[in-house]
């Protein structure tokens, strides 16, 4: 599989709670790419948690570190990366994610609730209606995830790994971004 990607990076984009991380690094796993996570990354370069950098900084500081962050993953091959949910609401980051292929994790947001119900880590989610805060947020961000290059309806009981060969699959490897040898068929 990793041989047909020819080293193009995998953004997976959607939801917070969607499974990006979970399943991400079953897809590195699977082809032998590194796994990063935005997250993680922006955590680590500003020695703060997520909560502690919107408390500091605002959404717009962690937006601008986020972009900082896949600005620079974007330079390297073999990767697979999740991205934060909201990283596509700036429309520069879409120029950074189009160096890859994007995969839009997208589940309903009744399951993306119940999944998220007791995470304290969400700054987005600190609401007094956090299922209402998460449906504004998916139909704010809709169109944007639709113009990634697959769109992968997660099943309620599918295993990270089973959604992981799932998307591997659904990547059209004769996208024009994607990087083909000449097969006779």
């Amino acid at each position: 599989m990793s041989n047909l990607l020819k080293g193009m990076n995998l953004y997976l984009i959607g939801m917070m709670g969607a499974g990006k991380s979970t399943v991400g690094r079953a897809i590195a796993h699977q082809v032998g790419y590194h796994f990063f996570d935005t997250d993680d990354l922006i955590a680590q370069l500003a020695g703060q948690s997520i909560n502690e950098i919107f408390a500091t900084i605002g959404e717009d500081g962690f937006r601008d570190l986020e972009t900082q962050v896949i600005s620079e993953l974007c330079a390297y091959k073999n990767l697979v990366v999740a991205t934060g949910g909201g990283l596509i609401i700036r429309q520069k980051n879409w120029s950074y994610l189009q160096h890859g292929v994007v995969v839009w994790l997208d589940v309903p947001v009744e399951e993306l609730y119940a999944r998220l119900q007791e995470d304290t880590t969400r700054p987005l989610l600190r609401d007094p209606d956090p299922l209402g805060k998460l449906k504004s947020l998916l139909s704010d961000r809709l169109k944007m995830y639709a113009q990634a290059d697959v769109h992968i309806k997660v099943g309620k009981d599918e295993t990270p790994d089973e959604l992981a060969a799932r998307i591997l699959k659904e990547i059209p490897f004769s996208h024009p971004k994607t990087p083909r040898e000449n097969h006779h068929n």
